[in-house]
């Protein structure tokens, strides 16, 4: 009876999750089409956002765009779906009390988790192999102390600085993705699914990382899919002992039907691992790792700055004007970093041939700043314009990459005694 209710909760609680959230968004993938599940969409939304208000005495509307998945928004959701599955569980019991749980409820919310699981493993596998979920290091941060990082920023810069690592998870990830593909290979595709989710959640939750709520849910996802093989895993892991094969629940009684629902699984999976594949290498080129850098990229050390034809130390100025560093990283943006390591980032326009600098700035459409430039070598840049009625001169000289030991450190077989 406990194990039949606990069905019953799971197929209503997971089933709802995986329709709310993104699960559903990495299954059904149309070009063109930009969807992350029901979950903020009617009527769940006008749903949530009842409840939020009426319940939880959320002032406001809250939030169902948040793309970390836990904003109040995903949080409410995520408690009704709990309390609409236990009335819901309880209720099939109540009239349906003398039946054990649904042969074919069960092979087919199985499919419907397979399918869920391996597509979110595609899509956290592609963005890995790929490696655009974990950027390489830009130049504001190689420029910033790590004292002055975020938990999830330090983690993102460490990982981001191995490739090979960020490829191996990704690829760990998507190898547990086709193995849920096949029914003979589930138990396989679970296992490695639920140890590579689990590094995640803790990751998660050491470093303060969104997704912390998705993560668990996957990590369920997988722990269904390894239920009913428990005894058996027990067995063979823990007391050493010779167990039987898993049986293999058949879709439909005719063969034939069979062979084509498992190719037609094959191709699902081959259109959603190529799906991912096209987007993170759009992606990629757009605005990742393969994206066009800045004409004047670089760090670049302020060695003179003058504020109305008047030079001395950048930390005698105003703190806007207390400039230790120009960064130009990609085109679209410049950053001045004063002498207390904070940034200041504004909008850029470059124009090479003209050797003119534009600068605007978040939240002010008035605002403006023209420089013009001019590089007397390939390691000096000198900007001369205006600035908040300042008229600035200022004598750049490039960083050289060699400097930062994190862009030059290397995998070693034999490491120095001391180091």
């Amino acid at each position: 009876m406990i194990t039949r209710a606990a069905f019953r909760f799971s197929v209503l609680y997971l089933g709802l999750f995986m329709l709310a959230g993104q699960v559903a968004g990495s299954l059904f993938l149309v070009p063109g089409v930009s969807f992350r599940g029901l979950g903020p969409l009617w009527p769940m939304r006008e749903i949530t956002f009842w409840v939020a208000r009426s319940l939880f005495g959320v002032e406001g509307t809250p939030d169902p765009s948040g793309a970390n998945g836990e904003t109040v928004f995903f949080w409410v959701q995520t408690a009704w779906i709990l309390v609409f599955a236990v009335i819901g569980a309880c209720v099939w019991s109540v009239f349906d009390r003398r039946r054990e749980h649904s042969s074919a409820v069960d092979k087919w919310f199985r499919l419907c988790v397979r399918l869920g699981l391996a597509a979110q493993m595609f899509e956290y596998g592609a963005t890995k192999i790929i490696p655009n979920q974990f950027a390489a290091p830009s130049l504001n941060v190689l420029a910033t102390p790590t004292g002055d990082l975020s938990l999830n920023t330090l983690l993102w810069t460490s990982i981001g600085a191995s490739p090979g690592y960020q490829i191996f998870t990704g690829s760990v990830e998507l190898v547990g993705g086709v193995l849920l593909l096949i029914p003979r290979t589930t138990t396989a595709g679970a296992l490695v699914s639920a140890a590579a989710l689990i590094q995640i959640f803790v990751l998660n939750m050491a470093y303060d990382i969104g997704l912390k709520l998705t993560t668990f849910h996957l990590i369920l996802l997988a722990l269904f899919l390894l239920a009913p093989d428990v005894s058996r895993l027990a067995r063979f892991f823990f007391l050493n002992r010779a167990v039987e094969a898993s049986p293999v629940r058949a879709l439909f009684r005719v063969p034939h039907a069979n062979r084509r629902a498992l190719a037609a699984q094959l191709l699902l999976g081959l259109y959603l691992i190529g799906f991912q594949a096209w987007l993170n290498l759009d992606y990629w080129y757009a605005t990742g790792g393969g994206a066009p850098r800045s004409a004047l990229y670089g760090i670049w050390d302020v060695e003179e700055l003058t504020l109305d034809g008047v030079a001395g130390p950048p930390s005698e100025n105003d703190y806007d004007r207390r400039w230790r560093r120009v960064i130009f990283d990609s085109p679209g943006g410049v950053t001045f970093q004063r002498t207390d390591d904070s940034l200041a980032r504004y909008g850029a326009a470059i124009d090479v041939e003209r050797g003119t600098l534009a600068l605007t700035r978040g939240g002010s459409r008035n605002w403006e700043a023209g420089f013009a430039f001019r590089r007397p070598s390939a390691g000096r840049l000198v900007l001369d314009g205006e600035m908040d009625g300042y008229e600035i001169h200022l004598d750049l000289r490039l960083v050289e990459f060699d400097t930062f030991r994190l862009l030059n450190s290397h995998f070693r077989w034999i490491r120095p005694d001391e180091e």
